[in-house]
């Protein structure tokens, strides 16, 4: 990774993009601290430290909704609209046809109808959010001008930080969106370093429960971005032969080739939405009611189950429950994206018109069961890889160690860092082969 960094910043024009994307990083950093018009300083650093909810879209958003920035919303409206596309276009027969076989001009009508959906999931966040907090006196003066100016400014931010994606996608490093979730997460690093020498070096003095604590919190994490890393690399090579064949007035040679199939195909993306889709009737019940606290019946159990994700605040009966079904959507969400991008049927059919076949497997459908059959163990095993890292941290916090290690954050920031080393990795192998043939 280091040598490709090394030999990215030696190319010029792989230094000019990476510039060009700190550069749109330093700015994003920065609007997180540029503050909604209206917001009351001091009431609103008291609503934030009642936790909850407000902590978890926090953390999203990489400090900014605690500072109530123009940048509190993030990214996750854009997030959220590509999963209801990418869904749409499995349901609805013309967008399947655009997003398969619609090449540039099917790419760009997709991208417009995703950045119409986040525009709007964006203004329902932002009223929500408002409507939230109006009560607990974080605004000066609340009212209607003031909703409007909150609102108009959270979705210009929303909009703002996708374009900045899709800058550092066209004219920097790749992988705008992921890029910019990066950040947010790993801003939280300094904060990390301080809680843990804080448990070091205490109000009393040095303390050694402290050290062998932060030791285990160091040596916890790096075996879990260990396996992450491993997870997210390792992959099934099915082998795949190709017999001779006539091309033009050339006789082709067989070719021996091979299938990569990732065990993490679907990536983080399952923790992503499921975790979105557990903790969305806490922010909807948070819209409407002040002190959440206070309810009691149905409602209240709803409220405290949904909340088991991120605090806690709630019993172990809530986290329990909270957790099954964490790791049942998880698991859901992995075979729904994993088949979404790898249809074997699709690839059986490619395979037997171009004269291949897999060693020992008749061509057709024998070959679409066989792939079939590789993909739900993959899909299996990452998928309950994938809970596991989600859930630890649910269950660390009724030990005494009472520490989360983020199973998550690192699963995001380890999977976008490779996909970032391996983007600088392709624009040096171009250059490369450009400046050869030149």
């Amino acid at each position: 990774m280091f040598k490709t960094i090394k030999n990215a910043l030696k190319t010029p024009d792989v230094r000019k993009r990476l510039m060009y994307t700190l550069l749109l990083i330093v700015l994003f950093r920065l609007g997180c601290y540029i503050t909604v018009p209206g917001v009351d300083a001091t009431a609103l650093n008291e609503a934030m430290s009642t936790g909850g909810i407000a902590g978890f879209i926090d953390l999203i958003s990489g400090g900014a909704f605690s500072r109530f920035s123009i940048f509190a919303m993030s990214i996750s409206p854009y997030i959220t609209a590509s999963i209801v596309v990418q869904l749409l276009a499995m349901i609805i027969p013309s967008w399947e046809r655009m997003t398969k076989e619609g090449g540039e001009e099917g790419k760009r009508r997709i991208n417009k109808y995703t950045k119409i959906i986040t525009i709007l999931l964006a203004l329902v966040e932002s009223i929500g959010i408002y409507l939230s907090y109006r009560s607990s006196g974080v605004f000066i003066n609340p009212g209607l001008l003031t909703g409007c100016l909150v609102v108009t400014s959270l979705i210009a931010g929303t909009s703002l930080l996708m374009w900045l994606g899709e800058q550092i996608t066209s004219k920097g490093i790749g992988n705008g969106i992921s890029v910019i979730i990066f950040i947010g997460i790993i801003s939280g690093l300094p904060s990390a370093v301080t809680t843990i020498w804080g448990l070091i070096v205490t109000s009393a003095g040095f303390s050694t429960i402290g050290l062998i604590t932060s030791l285990g919190i160091i040596v916890g994490a790096l075996l879990l971005v260990a396996g992450v890393v491993f997870v997210q690399q390792a992959e099934r090579r099915v082998p795949v032969q190709y017999s001779k064949k006539v091309v033009g007035r050339r006789m082709v040679g067989a070719q021996n080739t091979h299938i990569p199939l990732k065990l993490a195909m679907a990536g983080v993306m399952p923790v992503i939405f499921a975790s979105s889709f557990m903790t969305f009737p806490a922010m909807i019940i948070s819209m409407f009611v002040q002190d959440p606290s206070t309810l009691t019946g149905f409602w209240s159990g709803v409220y405290q189950f949904s909340m088991a994700t991120s605090s806690s605040s709630v019993g172990w009966g809530y986290s329990l429950a909270n957790a099954i079904v964490y790791l049942l959507l998880i698991m859901g969400f992995t075979f729904f994206y994993t088949y979404a991008t790898f249809n074997p049927a699709e690839v059986s059919n490619n395979i037997k018109k171009n004269g291949g076949f897999v060693p020992g497997i008749r061509a057709g459908k024998p070959t679409t069961d066989y792939l079939s059959s590789i993909i739900t163990k993959l899909t299996i095993f990452g998928g309950l890889f994938l809970a596991v890292i989600a859930i630890l941290p649910m269950l660390l916090r009724f030990t005494n160690l009472n520490v989360s290690f983020g199973g998550t954050s690192i699963l995001i920031v380890v999977g976008v860092a490779l996909e970032t080393v391996q983007q600088l990795e392709s624009q040096l192998v171009m250059r490369h082969y450009k400046g050869f043939l030149e």
